[in-house]
């Protein structure tokens, strides 16, 4: 059982970096091709907040909770079931701490500069009552 709590967790963990990475792919894909969704305020704050969680967990020298819990569940590392195993791959690097932080700051300095270059919609509906 807890090696299937830890899958979903490691595949919500991917759904995130999924989301992160790939929404500023789709947004600026999006752009080029006039998809008026990715200008959606929501889903633009949604995704520079995620960025910048991930950017302040690291300057701040904090483990992102998902990790947290799935490594408790796991217990070990050898835990893992064939997909767990392939996502860790995909997912995670032997580099120095450093180097990931410099890499989520870039990374969330794209995501705002996007931000400003496409600057997302707000719905503005005038209702009328007739």
């Amino acid at each position: 059982m807890k090696t299937l709590a830890a899958d979903a967790i490691l595949v919500l963990h991917f759904a995130f970096v999924l989301f992160v990475v790939g929404g500023l792919a789709l947004i600026w894909i999006g752009h080029a091709e006039a998809w008026p969704w990715v200008r959606n305020f929501r889903f633009r704050m949604a995704h520079l907040a995620a960025i910048f969680f991930v950017a302040g967990e690291a300057l701040l020298g904090v483990v992102c909770p998902l990790t947290l819990w799935e490594d408790a569940l796991r217990g070990n590392a050898t835990d893992k079931s064939f997909i767990a195993r392939w996502v860790h791959q995909m997912m995670f690097y032997n580099a120095p701490e450093w180097v990931f932080t410099a890499l989520y700051l870039a990374f969330a300095a794209v995501v705002a500069a996007t931000f400003w270059r496409i600057p997302p919609q707000r719905k503005t509906s005038i209702k009328t009552y007739t």
